[in-house]
């Protein structure tokens, strides 16, 4: 519990604290996802159409995020990460929702099944969430917590040494091609949750935001573990 201001490294280093105590790929889940050995691809399916969700509103929270944000220093880092989505400039590769739609044709999920899909409701929520505090001006630093922090860092988990990309590759016969979308942003978001701590730890100037962009970073990864929880539920229907 916050009860005064703290130092900026001392604020920085407990948002990444609370981000990294929160690991989403322990969810059962993954466990069946990523099982080489009895690979569950319409479960994979499932769970890449709710991903899919997602990222049809992540540039948006960025955008909204650029917009808002007043320290000229975070605003172009921004800018940064909103050009390098629109675009895959900066990665070499493409836009980013076209990498996961390349992902998607990749599990032979067809366009057509891509674009009728609809977020379950725990995915709802978690885009929901996001989105309100990223268009309100007075939640700016619990959508920048929740976005550049908590959604951005779930790219960076590993399992032992390897990251979901080397395994999805490995059990279901992907190429480097096919999961360009997630070894893209697990080297891309290195740098955006940096960005993003930087950009947290600087926007708040009291306790009380302190902990209300703390409180939004869990709140975000358990929102995450929900909605993986929320598309075990459906699966197993």
């Amino acid at each position: 519990m916050i009860t005064q201001l703290l130092p900026k490294e001392e604020f920085r280093n407990r948002l990444r604290q609370t981000l990294e105590s929160h690991l989403t790929l322990s969810h059962p889940l993954f466990n069946l996802i990523m099982n080489v050995e009895n690979p569950q691809l319409d479960l994979l399916k499932l769970t890449a159409l709710q991903g899919y969700q997602l990222t049809k509103y992540f540039l948006g929270y960025v955008e909204s995020l650029f917009f808002y944000c007043p320290i000229p220093i975070h605003k172009r880092n921004l800018l940064y990460n909103l050009f390098e989505e629109e675009t895959g400039y900066m990665s070499k590769t493409k836009n980013h929702m076209t990498l996961m739609q390349d992902f998607l044709r990749a599990i032979n999920i067809s366009d057509e099944e891509r674009d009728k899909a609809e977020p379950l409701p725990n995915t709802l929520e978690l885009i929901k969430y996001r989105l309100d505090a990223c268009n309100d001006r007075n939640r700016y630093h619990i959508g920048a917590a929740a976005v550049l922090i908590a959604s951005e860092g779930q790219n960076l988990e590993k399992i032992g040494e390897n990251a979901r990309h080397n395994i999805l590759g490995k059990t279901y016969d992907l190429s480097d091609d096919d999961l360009l979308f997630f070894s893209v942003h697990q080297k891309e978001d290195v740098h955006h949750v940096n960005q993003g701590l930087d950009l947290v730890r600087d926007y708040c100037v009291t306790a009380q935001m302190q902990k209300e962009a703390l409180d939004a970073v869990d709140h975000t990864c358990q929102l995450f573990y929900n909605m993986y929880t929320g598309i075990y539920e459906e699966y197993a229907k």
